[in-house]
């Protein structure tokens, strides 16, 4: 799998944003690949939100990827699905999705992503990066472990954990094929000047 930008948009409405409004903006701005990333909602309003992102993306040409929720990819004819280390097994996304569906992987560590790799995993997210970030992770992996990460596997890498605006040109050169970016998007006074200044710098 090749991804179509160095910039993996997250659709989180930790901000307050309607997820479809969000994913719009986001894709308004020039992102091309989109995960929904949805918290403590019920399933209903998961798909709902799935369903109509997918519509979205769809109509634009981007990838669309739901979070952790295999039913939900399935039930919103999503691209794709991005699976934790808690969620269900990777071959049992594979079964349930097939062939041609995309398929990511957690991973925070080299053993970890060789796994991912040999089990068939289209891409791999790595982190969390630096401290702070969403989840007010304590210590990052850090640049040096996502060179190694880099060194040990051929499927496309992306980061995330932390990741801002200004870090993402260290990302990129430390190996990550794209940057995940939660809080300093959906937090921006402007969401969509936001995304385009990233965008700028990644392709530059």
């Amino acid at each position: 799998m090749k991804l179509p930008s160095h910039f993996y948009a997250i659709v989180d409405p930790i901000a307050g944003h309607d997820p479809a409004d969000l994913a719009h903006t986001m894709l308004e701005a020039g992102a091309r690949i989109l995960q929904l990333r949805l918290k403590n909602v019920s399933s209903r309003d998961f798909l709902a939100a799935a369903r109509a992102i997918s519509q979205l993306c769809h109509r634009r040409d981007a990838i669309f990827i739901v979070n952790d929720r295999i039913d939900i990819a399935m039930l919103s004819d999503a691209d794709g699905v991005h699976l934790g280390q808690n969620d269900l097994p990777l071959d049992t996304g594979r079964e349930l999705l097939g062939p041609d569906k995309i398929i990511g992987i957690s991973t925070s560590n080299v053993h970890l992503a060789r796994a991912a790799e040999a089990g068939g995993a289209d891409y791999i997210g790595f982190g969390p990066m630096y401290s702070g970030g969403l989840k007010n992770t304590q210590q990052g992996r850090g640049l040096e472990a996502l060179a190694e990460v880099r060194a040990a596997v051929k499927l496309p890498i992306v980061a995330i954990g932390g990741i801002t605006e200004t870090t993402v040109p260290e990302v990129l050169r430390a190996g990550a094929d794209a940057a995940a970016i939660i809080s300093d998007v959906v937090k921006a006074p402007d969401i969509a000047a936001k995304i385009k200044s990233i965008l700028a710098i990644s392709s530059s």
